[in-house]
């Protein structure tokens, strides 16, 4: 099976491309979905965190209480890289089981496994290849101010507070711009994906 890493900093439209994949017939794995399966109430994921930042991060019922532990994170960077440092070991282990199942059941196949900070953390270097998705800095800031209702100055510093887009593209095996709108990054995606079929078909090789 061809494992693919696709990423790209926020607002620049990985979850699109990621669906486009899905309809095409890729396996599909959303770290964001991963990393909330990680912290299930009673798993060792959730165990961890709060060993590493108090049970006041857990809700009555036991589960993590994601408000609480949002606002610690967020408001200091440390804190931040702390809970990274923690869940990445748990994502990464549940991703990989997971294109285990799959490979098993369908070998030829390709797997594309969504996350934003797969360069950041590393874990890029566990994909056969690697494809950014990114878009102009303007049509970005748009975007996420749009889909978060929230400042441009707010905008700005979350993007700001990423690795830039043109360090992340140096990476890429494969670059999808989205600056152009749905029916443009849908007509890329099909041309990324024709690459990794014969990819897949050849076995993988770089």
């Amino acid at each position: 099976m061809l494992r693919v890493g696709l990423t790209g900093s926020i607002g620049v439209g990985k979850s699109f491309a990621t669906s486009v994949f899905a309809e095409l017939g890729c396996r599909v794995l959303d770290a964001d979905q991963t990393a909330r399966e990680v912290v299930a109430a009673g798993s060792a994921g959730l165990r961890a965190v709060a060993e590493a930042f108090g049970t006041e991060i857990l809700q009555p019922d036991g589960t993590l209480d994601r408000a609480r532990l949002g606002a610690i994170v967020f408001a200091d960077e440390e804190q931040r890289l702390l809970l990274n440092s923690i869940l990445h070991p748990f994502i990464i282990a549940a991703q990989d089981e997971q294109l285990r199942r799959w490979e098993a059941s369908d070998a030829g196949g390709i797997a594309v496994v969504d996350a934003a900070l797969m360069i950041e953390s590393g874990g890029y270097r566990r994909f056969d290849r690697l494809v950014v998705v990114h878009c102009r800095p303007e049509i970005q800031l748009e975007r996420l101010m749009a889909r978060n209702a929230i400042s441009r100055e707010e905008a700005a510093r979350r993007i700001n507070a990423q690795m830039p887009q043109e360090e992340k593209m140096r990476y890429a095996d494969f670059l999808i711009d989205s600056s152009g709108g749905f029916e443009d990054t849908r007509r890329q995606v099909r041309e990324v994906y024709e690459e990794l079929r014969k990819l897949a078909a050849a076995g993988g090789e770089k």
